[in-house]
């Protein structure tokens, strides 16, 4: 890392804490409605902010992005005793789960990448081989892909029966922003709304910062608040409270 993208991101450390001190986000803006009720769930990687008095056993909750951390899913289910479905197409995460949880009871594992509509997509991998995430928007700009199919909000519920989402995870990395379009247009409301905003762990260039201010102001204006803000990328948001 060279001297000026050092310079960067201490810059991008001052205004995340000097905004935080003051109650706001840094990148978006918004203003972080704290709550005496958030908890955090999950491992220092793989962990998440809610609001735990939004969730009950009956809570239909999506979590999307498996890769090779489900300790928010499996603390979702002990705290709350509800049931989740997670959604990872990626071969690392099939062989994960199948390796760690296939028999854990309450935990429903897709093969299937989350997306705006359904179809096949290709997957770029990340470009250092260590790494499990990979993307259908290319954000790391690599050459090698696999190819795996793709399902939207309305048709997994279609399938699985249900008449509503309550808690819906999104780390999956950088396609977030067309699911969420997807899901405002649609009308669809969910309680709780944990999206990690991939761009954001990359350089803040004008155009990264105006496109997810957009999304979370997209959001705002449907009804959701902020409620937790966590590292560079990591956003929960409550509706209608």
């Amino acid at each position: 890392m060279n001297a000026a993208s050092t310079m960067k991101r201490a810059l991008h450390r001052l205004q995340r804490d000097t905004s935080r001190a003051m109650g706001r986000d840094a990148l978006t803006g918004l203003r972080i409605q704290s709550r005496h009720d958030l908890v955090r769930l999950g491992s220092g990687y793989g962990g998440w902010i809610v609001p735990s008095s939004a969730i009950n056993p009956h809570s239909v909750c999506y979590c999307a992005g498996v890769g090779e951390d489900i300790s928010f899913d499996l603390a979702l289910m002990e705290r709350f005793g509800c049931e989740v479905h997670a959604f990872d197409p990626t071969p690392r995460a099939i062989e994960f789960v199948r390796r760690t949880v296939a028999d854990v009871r309450g935990f429903h594992f897709h093969p299937v990448g989350l997306w705006e509509r359904d179809e096949q997509l290709r997957f770029y991998a990340p470009s250092d081989p260590t790494h499990v995430s990979h993307s259908v928007m290319n954000l790391q700009q690599t050459d090698s892909f696999f190819e795996a199919p793709c399902r939207s909000l309305p048709s997994l519920m279609n399938e699985f029966g249900h008449a509503r989402i309550d808690l819906l995870k999104l780390d999956i990395e950088g396609a977030e922003q067309h699911v969420l379009a997807a899901m405002l247009k649609d009308g669809l409301i969910v309680k709780v709304l944990c999206v990690e905003f991939d761009e954001a762990t990359l350089e803040w260039t004008p155009e990264r910062k105006q496109r997810i201010a957009a999304t979370a102001e997209a959001l705002l204006s449907q009804g959701y608040q902020l409620v937790a803000q966590e590292g560079r990328s990591n956003y929960t948001f409550l509706h209608g409270e």
